[in-house]
């Protein structure tokens, strides 16, 4: 599943490095060059490649590595290791979990809501949906489309509605049906919005109120065909709410891979879930070690991905 689904990642930037380190030539300049070039080219950013680039040329020094047929395990060991696996999610241990869902319109989100729900409603977890994003009709009647799909409440209001009233509203419900998880979907206007920034702050201090070290989780879901525009929307995002997790979306189009590394090395934040596809299985847990292997050629990762934390 997540090898077929990174499939276009693999094959427009991954795959060269395979083409690159497979003819057993001997390791020179230009093998590093050409590395560098791939690794950029795939979204990687510049810190994190030059990083990565001086710990394979010290590697191959040090364990007397000098064709490029063997580096290639090296490439894809250092490449695990530049990514971290995220601990489980932060709602389990309350009668109530709140999860905040931000990112830019165009990222995925609404989509990826509707998908999260879903996992959580399969393992079991009381879900409900607030409709937090009132600006947008399209986004409101997307959350509904997925409820009714899913057979999940959405608690929503019309275009144009205080945002905070909608999660007021949602968390009221949420305790008198006794669901177990609310995800809230918010605005999602350019991320340079100051006025965005002030209503996601409004929402997190509304539901601070209501219920208790809220929210539990804010995961910020990033398009992951934007490449280093990415790493911006995330910082902008930070500034102005507690960040504690990344969704990485799209992996299955054009996407490069490379964001994902970066995101970790300058950001630190977990990447906790991947979407590689349009059906409503296509949101998988993020394991660093397969997402690794499913960029080479000849991996096996064919297993599902079906448990939750």
């Amino acid at each position: 599943m997540l090898r077929k689904g990174m499939a276009k990642t693999r094959a427009s930037f991954f795959g060269r490095i395979a083409q690159t380190l497979g003819m057993g030539s001997d390791i020179t300049d230009e093998t590093w060059d050409q590395l560098e070039e791939i690794f950029l080219q795939a979204d990687m950013g510049v810190p994190t490649t030059l990083a990565l680039i001086e710990r394979l040329q010290e590697r191959a020094r040090k364990e007397r590595v000098s064709k490029t047929d063997q580096l290639n395990e090296l490439v894809k060991d250092e490449l695990k290791k530049l990514l971290v696996p995220p601990t489980p999610l932060n709602i389990s241990g309350r009668p109530l979990s709140v999860i905040m869902i931000v990112g830019v319109n165009g990222s995925g989100k609404t989509t990826t809501i509707g998908k999260l729900a879903r996992r959580m409603q399969l393992n079991n977890r009381k879900t409900i949906i607030a409709a937090g994003d009132t600006f947008r009709a399209a986004a409101i009647d997307q959350l509904k489309i997925w409820g009714e799909r899913a057979d999940i409440p959405v608690i929503a209001g019309q275009p144009g509605m205080d945002p905070g009233a909608i999660v007021y509203d949602a968390v009221e419900a949420a305790r008198a049906r006794k669901a177990e998880i609310l995800i809230i979907d918010t605005a999602g206007r350019l991320h340079s919005n100051i006025n965005l920034m002030q209503e996601l702050k409004k929402i997190s201090n509304v539901v601070k109120k209501v219920v208790p070290d809220a929210p539990h989780e804010t995961l910020l879901v990033l398009d992951g065909t934007t490449g280093q525009n990415a790493l911006n929307q995330a910082k902008k995002f930070r500034e102005m709410v507690d960040v504690t997790g990344i969704i990485v979306t799209k992996l299955d189009s054009s996407a490069k891979g490379g964001m994902v590394f970066a995101i970790q090395q300058e950001l630190g934040l977990p990447i906790h879930y991947i979407g590689i596809g349009e059906s409503i299985f296509d949101l998988v847990p993020f394991d660093p070690e397969r997402f690794v292997d499913s960029l080479f050629e000849g991996v096996d990762t064919t297993e599902e991905d079906e448990n939750e934390e």
